[in-house]
């Protein structure tokens, strides 16, 4: 199997830039059989992709991860597990925002360590739902103070926009990430999160990139579904094709990835993952998935090259683009908007 590619996202912290992504392993997309997510976690790891994605409000994913840690290191050693990272996120509920003290923080911190295993956190990524709720850069600076204590190796944020990100690390906090929706669909991180990337070296860590399947093969050529779609990840991507333009032209980008994935002997998925992967500052591409049926194929994001004239092919589409319009994770804060309206705020307390 191709060897999987790796990244420095500060001195002696590298990862794998094919992250595999947990919350597909929360329920929500199915049952799921603990002893065979762990023995597919231990196979990630095994083929390269040993960085993991979870986060404090992805029901059970947590403790998954810490048992596959425990198995895995049973099998390797402990010099094995040293190169398994591990990311999960802090994002206290909305309804607790308004009254958010340092005890909270320190207690979904201490929480994770405890449902992973660990001693140190290898990154934490902090999430705040609404700016007018006062007091985010102070919490976000009582999870800097965990990582000055030693709880937490290094800290990020997932889902804040550009000026927001901007204030972050003006502030001087060690910002090494930022998680992100970014894909050939969805673009908002180039209205000016990737420039701040560039400028102030974090790395984006973009989710969605095959947008929860519709960047596959199973959708090329398939009439535009009117009814109710299979899960919430579906419906919340659904959206994002209707403002990026519509059936018709993400029938023509599956059209275009589908020539380059014969070019070079691969699915559309994996084209669509490896075009992120070549994107500006983007330091990994997380993968979901409930299985290890698609390990294969992930592991091939890293093992070729997009052409100039491929990546040329893609843009002819893209450039056509109508949106989605605004600053990275904009539409998903309207509460009342059509993207805001699916999300859901208040999950830490059911996955506690």
């Amino acid at each position: 199997m191709a060897s999987v590619p790796t990244i420095e996202l500060r001195p002696g912290y590298r990862i794998a830039r094919i992250v595999r992504g947990g919350w597909q392993l929360a329920g929500g997309h199915g049952a799921v059989d603990r002893a065979a997510a762990v023995e597919d976690l231990v196979a990630s790891a095994e083929a390269g992709i040993a960085t993991f994605d979870c986060a404090d409000i992805y029901t059970g994913v947590e403790e998954l991860i810490g048992a596959f840690r425990q198995v895995y290191a049973g099998r390797h050693g402990a010099a094995a597990l040293a190169a398994v990272k591990v990311h999960t996120k802090l994002v206290p509920d909305l309804d607790l925002l308004p009254v958010l003290k340092r005890s909270h923080v320190r207690a979904i911190v201490e929480q994770s360590l405890r449902r992973l295993g660990m001693e140190r956190l290898d990154l934490v990524q902090f999430h705040w739902w609404d700016y007018a709720v006062p007091g985010w850069l102070e919490a976000f600076g009582w999870l800097d103070e965990m990582r000055r204590e030693g709880k937490v190796a290094h800290v990020g944020g997932t889902n804040f926009d550009t000026a927001h990100t901007l204030e972050m690390v003006r502030a001087g906090f060690p910002v090494v990430s930022m998680q992100v929706q970014y894909s050939l669909l969805d673009a908002r991180p180039t209205h000016g999160l990737v420039q701040a990337a560039l400028d102030h070296d974090f790395g984006l860590m973009c989710y969605g990139s095959v947008a929860g399947g519709f960047l596959s093969d199973a959708w090329l050529g398939r009439p535009e579904p009117t009814g109710p779609l299979e899960n919430r990840s579906l419906t919340k991507y659904k959206l994002v094709i209707d403002d990026f333009g519509g059936w018709d032209l993400y029938q023509e980008l599956l059209q275009a990835l589908r020539a380059i994935a014969d070019r070079h002997g691969v699915d559309v998925a994996t084209v669509a993952s490896r075009a992120m992967l070549d994107a500006p500052a983007v330091a990994a591409v997380i993968v979901g998935a409930r299985n290890r049926a698609h390990l294969a194929d992930n592991v091939r994001i890293g093992s070729f090259d997009l052409m100039a004239e491929d990546h040329a092919a893609i843009r002819a589409v893209t450039d056509r683009r109508t949106g989605p319009a605004g600053d990275t994770f904009e539409l998903e804060r309207d509460r009342n908007g059509r993207h805001g309206s699916i999300m859901r705020y208040n999950e830490n307390a059911k996955a506690s």
